[in-house]
């Protein structure tokens, strides 16, 4: 194995690469990964190892580039160009999702194209046929089987369907042993059998592929690729293959691209962080970047990027204690980090957040550059209440207000048959989310069909929910259901209107025995337990907003407007950390730091750290931590960042980075007429072919370039 590494040719645009990027750009191994930490420019230093590989020759079309997000993609299409590559050479570079590949790959050698879902209502439908063959066909676990059809039980279904095919763990063969591979992979042996089923329809014995939906090209391709006797008889030749966020893959991604080392390339460089795994659910797992990649290719050179360009040494010192792995900063930069108590109060920990909001914008910050990260989305709703108090306007990124999520949609739903008042859910999309979160909870079995009928009709004509309720919730939902939910609207109709808000929320959680509801419906513990702590959130929310049952239903139409709005520039982020792993802010407010939170006890305590560890490398320039005020209830992962014990490091290395003289690009760039190209040719000018500029060499003195320098 060589390590060595040569000069390098190609010098990107406006900066110098660190001595680890250089490494990396340069290196001979034919397998090379890199380790990095969070911010450490790993697409960039991908980006600079294609510009060194086309400087010394190598076509574009004979580059492949993969990541597993098509905003990756983007990011790194981009970086590209940033780094100097020429716009027209960039684009004929390969870079794709590792979907998009196995479909480019899998469309060349079937002979026709399978349809995708036009849409997750038709994948439901898709998954509700294949449910029809599941205890007829497996006969020996019939008492095994619990089959449901609510929109809760499908969309875990593919939820899990999605886990299946990212291990590979799904096996059609009548022999294979369906309960060892259910527990072994986490699912209920019902979703197992549904998946096998699901794929036999998709997927006939002819191998025929009737419909392909999301990550199913993936897992085909990885299934062909299995049975192959040579995977060159199915993929194309690279000489260099490069993969962004390893820390992403999962068991059928490793298999392409495993088999795709094995045909005839010549480089192979991958890049993540194992302190970034937090995509178990879907396969991903550390034992990939720790051992998987170098028992296949015992070659296999290994390069680290310690060094974080997105906060200052303050940050990166905490995490290195955190992580117990070497992490630094040549940032002038002080990233601040804020540490906020709240009262044992209902409320104060949002208080908190409002406040820590407010005197970021008091110094004259961008509010859409402040974003407030959550464990779980039941805790947005404190936040979102004290923002909506304060008349902060915010926006969700990825997760929904807590005023959309099903278990509260189901409550608004309640309220609104118990007063009769459909009328003050204004948007029709709201109206028909809970007419299905209605039918759900109530365990009403609807096909598709008629469930779409239903929204229809109230999305236009909310007066007709009373006829829902006497028609459908009534009569055909399932008798203990039925009971429940007709005692509680007798309970909340027996009430005034002026009654205490809460009182009422109680009534229909109490009589609904929504905990134990919750965990019929959500299978996974966690998920149960989300549920259960979001409805318990809601109604205290509404216990402290002191509003009577008329006012409160009424006072929710106007939150849902207020979260509507169109956000503008001064309008503050909100989204679950799980959301926004490759995003960065200027600052990042991560509320209920403490020890029954976060870590969450229901999970994986190493996931939970990655969490965390993500969460708090997604900021540049604060860092705040609001937790209990009681220090024994606090989380463990703020005493374990060691803020005080690395202060004075973080304080002279900032002062070190401070007084760093600007590192000089070695060489200049020429704005050169096409009629002059000769005149500074042969006065010592070079031609980059990769970045389509004239440059003077570093050492070359400039005088006689003068005319041609480059701002």
């Amino acid at each position: 194995m060589t390590t060595n590494s040569p000069a390098p040719q190609f010098f990107p645009a406006g900066f110098v690469p660190t001595e680890e990027q250089t490494r990396i750009q340069t290196s001979r191994s034919r397998t090379s990964l890199v380790i990095a930490n969070a911010g450490a420019a790993k697409t960039t230093t991908l980006a600079l190892r294609i510009g060194e590989a086309l400087t010394r020759g190598l076509p574009p079309e004979d580059i492949l580039a993969l990541t597993f997000t098509d905003e990756a993609r983007q990011v790194l299409q981009t970086r590209l160009v940033d780094v100097g590559i020429a716009y027209n050479t960039a684009r004929r570079i390969n870079v794709l999702t590792v979907e998009d590949y196995a479909q480019r790959v899998l469309a060349k050698v079937e002979d026709g194209k399978p349809e995708p879902p036009p849409s997750t209502r038709e994948q439901q439908s898709y998954a509700l046929f294949a449910l029809e063959n599941v205890a007829a066909n497996n006969p020996q676990y019939a008492d095994l089987l619990d089959i449901r059809t609510h929109n809760t039980a499908v969309s875990q279904f593919l939820d899990n369907l999605l886990k299946l095919k990212a291990t590979m763990r799904i096996a059609p063969d009548d022999g294979a042993d369906a309960l060892f591979i259910a527990e072994s992979a986490g699912v209920t042996i019902t979703d197992y059998l549904w998946a096998v089923e699901y794929e036999k329809q998709r997927v006939d014995v002819f191998g025929y592929v009737d419909a392909r939906g999301f990550f199913d090209a993936t897992y085909d391709l990885a299934r062909l690729l299995r049975s192959a006797s040579d995977p060159r008889e199915v993929l194309a030749p690279y000489k260099l293959v490069l993969v962004d966020e390893l820390h992403d893959i999962n068991e059928a991604s490793f298999c392409i691209i495993e088999a795709l080392l094995n045909v005839d390339v010549t480089y192979f460089v991958g890049v993540g962080d194992k302190d970034q795994v937090i995509y178990s659910h879907l396969g991903a797992d550390e034992s990939f970047l720790q051992t998987r990649i170098r028992a296949s290719f015992p070659d296999c050179a290994n390069f680290p990027l310690t060094m974080t360009y997105r906060h200052g040494p303050h940050l990166a010192y905490a995490m290195e204690a955190f992580k117990n792995k070497p992490v630094d900063s040549n940032l002038p930069l002080r990233t601040e980090i804020h540490e906020a108590t709240y009262a044992d109060t209902p409320g104060d920990c949002g208080a908190q957040v409002v406040k820590a909001i407010l005197q970021w914008k008091q110094a004259r910050k961008p509010l859409d550059q402040c974003c407030v990260l959550l464990r779980d989305a039941h805790q947005s709703i404190e936040i979102e209440n004290a923002l909506m108090t304060a008349g902060v306007q915010y926006r969700t990124l990825t997760m929904k207000s807590y005023l959309l999520r099903e278990e509260i949609l189901f409550l608004r739903g309640m309220l609104a048959i118990a007063l009769d008042d459909f009328h003050h859910v204004a948007a029709p999309a709201t109206r028909e989310a809970i007419v299905g979160a209605l039918t759900t909870f109530a365990e009403v079995p609807l096909t598709p069909k008629e469930l779409q009928e239903a929204q229809t009709t109230l999305a236009k004509e909310p007066s007709a929910l009373k006829h829902f309720f006497t028609g459908q919730i009534q009569r055909v939902g399932s008798p203990a259901a039925r009971a429940r939910i007709s005692d509680a609207v007798e309970q909340l109709r027996a009430l005034s209107t002026d009654s205490p808000a809460y009182l009422a929320l109680e009534a229909v959680r109490d009589q609904m025995d929504m905990e134990k509801l919750a965990k019929r419906l959500y299978v996974h513990p966690y998920e149960a337990s989300v549920v259960t702590r979001s409805v318990n959130g809601f109604i205290a929310s509404a216990k402290a907003s002191g509003k009577t049952l008329r006012e409160f239903s009424e006072w929710i139409g106007a939150a849902e407007a207020f979260v509507g709005a169109r956000p503008g520039k001064n309008t503050v982020q909100m989204d679950c950390i799980v959301n926004v792993k490759g995003k960065e802010f200027e600052h990042v407010i991560l509320p209920f730091m403490d020890a029954d939170a976060f870590p969450d006890p229901l999970r994986k305590a190493g996931e939970e750290e990655n969490l965390f560890y993500v969460a708090a490398t997604r900021t540049k320039s604060r860092l705040t931590l609001v937790s209990t005020e009681d220090a024994a209830r606090r989380s463990a992962f703020i005493a374990r960042m060691l803020l005080a014990a690395t202060q004075k490091r973080a304080d002279t290395a900032l002062r070190r980075n401070m007084a760093a003289p600007v590192k000089a690009v070695g060489h200049r760039d020429l704005k050169v007429a096409y009629a002059n190209r000769d005149v500074v040719k042969a006065l010592g000018a070079q031609w980059d072919k990769t970045r389509k500029v004239w440059y003077v060499p570093s050492g070359v003195d400039l005088e006689a370039f003068r005319e041609w320098l480059a701002e």
